[in-house]
């Protein structure tokens, strides 16, 4: 899957298209970003629309590192998020 990497804080963020399906599937995405592994992993997620390109891939090719960098900084812990496997 198409990953890329930003800075945030300091701290480098795996950034990549969370495949989950919505009812407004082809209207926004979710973007899963990922930093460090095992019991030291932190997930955090953000959705957003695509402004050109509809398709998951693509979409997030088109975002610039400031775009992904402001999705970043709007993203919820994995604990409230359905991509992250939360479940109510």
């Amino acid at each position: 899957m198409l990953g890329r990497s930003i800075t945030a804080a300091g701290e480098t963020w795996h950034a990549m298209p969370s495949g989950f399906v919505t009812q407004y599937d082809h209207d926004e995405f979710g973007i899963v970003f990922v930093r460090g592994t095992g019991a030291d992993r932190v997930v955090r997620v953000s959705r957003y629309s695509p402004q050109r390109a509809r398709s998951r891939e693509l979409s997030f090719a088109e975002l610039s590192d400031a775009d992904l960098l402001r999705l970043f900084n709007a993203s919820q812990p994995s604990f409230t998020s359905p991509e992250a496997g939360y479940a109510p």
